[in-house]
């Protein structure tokens, strides 16, 4: 689990999460307030079908008009590799972000989960939940 969460607020521009995305090679960010509570994702595939594929402006949209809030799953301190994975194959998510009393605390993604020779198989799991047709 990555502790240096790369976040965003609800305020901010799609322009602005789309440049934070690239600058730090990632396909998603949470959005949180300012104690960090968690208030949704937003994805570079919210991006373009919530913005970009309608005809929006990427510096006159808000990231709370596009991010996902509704039904957003996430994982708990306690919560093991297996249930993570789990989760993730699941939900068909790659990212998995972990809160505590709903603050955001860490960021788990299945390349997390790949990088560590012992967790290979939950990752090859996971990675095949998600990419199977729902």
């Amino acid at each position: 689990m990555s502790h240096d969460v790369i976040c965003c607020r609800p305020g901010q521009t799609l322009k602005e999460a789309a440049e934070l995305m690239s600058h730090h090679h990632i396909g998603s960010i949470p959005v949180v307030d300012n104690d960090h509570t968690l208030l949704g994702v937003i994805t570079d595939r919210d991006m373009t079908l919530r913005s970009t594929a309608r005809g929006k402006d990427g510096d006159q949209i808000h990231v709370e008009e596009c991010m996902t809030r509704d039904h957003l799953i996430s994982g708990t301190p306690d919560m093991d590799i297996h249930e993570a994975s789990r989760l993730m194959s699941e939900h068909q998510i790659r990212r998995l972000p972990v809160v505590d009393q709903g603050k955001l605390i860490g960021y788990v993604a299945l390349g997390d989960l790949a990088d560590r020779d012992h967790y290979r198989d939950e990752a090859e799991a996971a990675l095949s939940g998600i990419s199977s047709s729902r």
